[in-house]
Order: C-alpha cells, then structure tokens, then sequence
C-alpha cells in the first residue's frame, strides 16, 4: 500500500510540474478550437496496477491449518486502448475508450498460527478486454492546460487460459471507476495524462471446482476465502 501511494503521490507531483510549466511558458494558444467538435478520436498507452481485494473466512484445514491469503505487492502491467469522446456541453464530455490491459499479481497464502511462514504462493496472469465508459467533467482551460477529473463504469473480460490452479476467477466482471487527470494543448494534437482508480462490484472467485474434487489439499485454497474482487489504479497517457 505503501508503495502504491507513493507513486501516485510523484504522478501527481509530475502532474503538476506540467501544468505549471505550461502555464509559465505556452504564451500561443495551441489548438483553441479543439474542444468544440462535436466528436473526436484518439488511442491511449498506460500502466495499470492490478490487486485482488481477498475475503478471508478463517476456516480451518483438515490438517489444522487456518490459512489466509494477500497479494503483498503489486506489478506494474501494460494497458493500450482507442478514444472515442462526445462533447455534451462546455464542461462535459462522453468517452468510451475500449483496450486491452496484460498484468499480473501473486496471490500468497500464510498460516494464522505463524504468518511469517508462506505456505503456498500463485501467480495469477490475467489479460483483460476492457471497455470504460466515463462521464468527463472539466475545468476552464488556461493557456494550454485544462484539468479534469472522470467518473464512470467499466466492463471487463478476461480471455487468458485457465490453468488447473488453487483459485480460479470467473471471466466478466463490472468496475466502478473515478479518476483525474489534465489536457496539455500541444501544436498538433492533445496530451492527456490521467490516473483512474477502478473498484470491482462482483465476487470474482469460482467456488464450484470440480476439477479439485480429487484434490482437498487444493480445493483448501478456494475454501479459506468467502470472496475475491478486482481493484485496479491505471496511469493512462491519452493521445487526441
């Protein structure tokens, strides 16, 4: 956690480096119609860090473990993905930007009795088609620099292989999303770093495991949890 929120503390401190280094040298107006089509286009790169918020029930083992699981730490994954943005008012805006995010994460679990001890760890993959729809609420443009902050849903899909492993997810899932971020007016097109913060509304995990019904020690692992979801936090670089 700790980590998570010291890079969103430099993203913000870069974010507002740029915006006062705009403010201070973009005397000529860039692109000051820009904002007035109707609709507009564009493609987007970023890095999204994906969690699993874990749901412990303590239940205790036939071997007289009580485990729980974590995800200690987080690795960074790559998101790319296309624009398209509905201008509703001076200050609104419709975007529905749909892509593709490639990350993972290591789920590890602990004895109760001894957490130090790792009793067993996964690596879950995932590769998510992803399709954010988001209401943009604007602030005045100054100079080349207007701030924003966004708000919306988000579909997801996860079409990685399913491996024979202790947890299993199901593939859809639905994300409620809200964020920040800024457009820097460049001579040819607009820059827009944004950070967004992504809360899943279902329990992810597959309870019914047929597959482990030969298997105790692994259906354990499904067991010991009551429910999974997605979180996400992506720093997203728009080109419009």
């Amino acid at each position: 956690m700790n980590r998570l929120l010291r890079n969103i503390a430099a993203f913000a401190m870069a974010l507002t480096a740029l915006c006062t280094s705009a403010q201070l040298n973009d005397k000529v107006l860039n692109r000051p119609y820009a904002d007035l089509k109707r609709v507009h286009l564009g493609f987007s790169v970023g890095v999204a860090m994906h969690n699993l918020s874990l749901t412990n029930n303590g239940t205790v083992s036939a071997d007289g473990n009580a485990w729980f699981g974590e995800v200690p730490s987080l690795s960074p994954g790559f998101t790319v993905g296309v624009l398209a943005d509905l201008r509703l008012s001076n200050h609104l805006n419709l975007r529905l930007s749909p892509g593709m995010q490639f990350g993972s994460k290591t789920v590890k679990w602990r004895d109760a009795m001894n957490p130090d001890a790792a009793l067993s760890s996964q690596n879950v993959k995932s590769t998510f088609v992803v399709l954010p729809l988001d209401l943009k609420v604007s602030a005045l443009r100054y100079r080349n620099v207007r701030p924003y902050v966004v708000g919306g849903v988000m579909g997801v899909l996860d079409v990685s292989k399913r491996r024979r492993e202790q947890l299993q997810f199901n593939n859809t899932d639905a994300m409620l999303t809200i964020g920040f971020g800024c457009d820097f007016y460049m001579q040819y097109f607009k820059f827009c770093p944004e950070v967004k913060f992504c809360f899943g509304l279902s329990n992810i995990l597959k309870r019914n495991r047929p597959d482990l019904e030969d298997d105790p020690a692994m259906q354990a692992f499904t067991h010991s949890l009551d429910k999974v979801q997605n979180n996400m936090m992506i720093i997203t670089f728009y080109f419009e």
